[in-house]
């Protein structure tokens, strides 16, 4: 695998445990909760909506997103981060929006449409539960 590929699987997999992280650490179909929204209550979702979209953007620019997806993901992560800084409505909003999720997917697709798939890593529960079940 040449280079800029590599690179961009890397990225793929950044995006991956951010959209985890952010918009998934709970989940109840297809409905979700992440450290952005359980933040964002106590009042530091703002610090973290700019962060892990910043991380996003960059990770998608290493990866040389298409400008498209750029946009695309800036759209989302304006949005999502503009509503972490409104009161009570805008925290609401910002816990059913999944603005981190749909950004970190538009560059998943970005990067499997260029570079073909990625193997995913595999997620923490699984690995958590193999590593208990060895130990007993």
């Amino acid at each position: 695998m040449d280079k800029p590929a590599q690179r961009a699987h890397q990225a793929w997999r950044s995006a991956e445990r951010i959209k985890q992280l952010s918009d998934r650490v709970v989940a109840v179909g297809p409905f979700g909760l992440g450290v952005d929204a359980l933040i964002n209550w106590v009042g530091g979702g703002l610090i973290y909506s700019l962060g892990a979209g910043a991380l996003l953007i960059h990770e998608a620019v290493q990866a040389r997103a298409g400008v498209a997806t750029l946009a695309r993901m800036g759209a989302y992560l304006a949005f999502d981060t503009a509503t972490s800084s409104i009161p009570i409505a805008g925290w609401a909003v910002d816990a059913l929006f999944p603005g981190h999720l749909m950004a970190a997917k538009a560059l998943q697709k970005d990067i499997e449409a260029r570079h073909g798939p990625v193997t995913a890593p595999e997620p923490w529960r699984l690995r958590w539960r193999r590593r208990r079940a060895s130990h007993a």
